[in-house]
């Protein structure tokens, strides 16, 4: 599934593209997405001038001249700009027809990806009210971590991947933050101090602006806005590594579920 830094790789390639360009039409093949999209779009958006490309958690916000768009990529999904004659495959649903002979072109083959269409303020969405902080914001630290897990007896992964308490961080970069930091991924998030916590949020950091760089992780639909693959899997230290050895110790990586999710780390360097 698309996670923050796939997002966030897929705004910074279609952007340049999208800022200041005219829509001309939406060509809608199929509609029934995760949620259904209202065919008044295609009567809506013709004439809107496009304003910004912003991202707020997973999802990415086209701020147009009368409202904002808001995609989803779900778990299949990518999105990728087009020469307009370019033929459409059999799971592109949708184009967002530009006024210089370009579309975005949502691909999606599960259809759990999205295009909302909202004229009040995007972050009061409902979709978009509730999230919690992005992992860059200044008031994403040790001393928040620690305040917000305060008598909290879910395991500390279960708890970073609430996107109430942060956005972004999905179960790869989960494993590798946790594994940054040194902290087991099943210890109660209110048994953890606030210094823990502190190279927790860095760790954090770290990860999504290193999987940022390497164009996100690609463990099989993701492309990004050039179809082309992310690369931090090659970087991964403890996520689907089970039996290898750990970079740090040489102790074989142990795998186990957690919250029904598969939960990788090393048991001798994370307490």
């Amino acid at each position: 599934m698309p996670e923050l830094p796939e997002v966030e790789t897929t705004r910074r390639g279609i952007e340049p593209y999208l800022v200041g360009r005219t829509i001309a039409q939406l060509v809608l093949r199929e509609s029934r997405l995760r949620w259904p999209v209202t065919p008044a779009l295609r009567n809506e958006l013709p004439g809107q001038t496009i304003r910004s490309v912003g991202r707020r958690g997973k999802y990415l916000l086209l701020e147009t001249s009368g409202g904002h768009l808001i995609f989803h990529l779900g778990m299949s999904g990518s999105l990728r700009v087009m020469p307009l004659d370019a033929l459409p495959q059999k799971h592109d649903h949708l184009d967002l027809v530009l006024s210089n002979a370009t579309c975005l072109r949502l691909r999606d083959p599960r259809r759990f990806g999205a295009l909302l269409w909202t004229q009040g303020p995007p972050l009061h969405h409902p979709l978009l009210r509730d999230l919690g902080p992005e992992p860059w914001d200044a008031g994403f630290n040790g001393e928040y971590l620690h305040q917000r897990a305060r008598g909290r007896s879910q395991s500390v992964k279960s708890f970073l991947m609430d996107s109430r308490t942060v956005v972004g961080v999905g179960n790869i970069y989960a494993n590798e933050a946790l594994f940054e930091a040194g902290v087991y991924p099943a210890r109660a998030a209110g048994r953890i101090s606030k210094e823990r916590y502190e190279r927790l949020a860095q760790a954090i950091r770290e990860v999504l602006d290193r999987a940022i760089r390497a164009g996100g992780t690609t463990l099989r639909d993701f492309v990004d806005s050039n179809g082309q693959p992310g690369y931090f899997a090659q970087s991964l230290k403890v996520y689907q590594r089970e039996g290898a050895p750990c970079v740090r110790c040489g102790k074989p990586i142990v795998q186990r579920r957690l919250g029904q999710r598969a939960s990788y780390f090393c048991s001798r360097c994370q307490r």
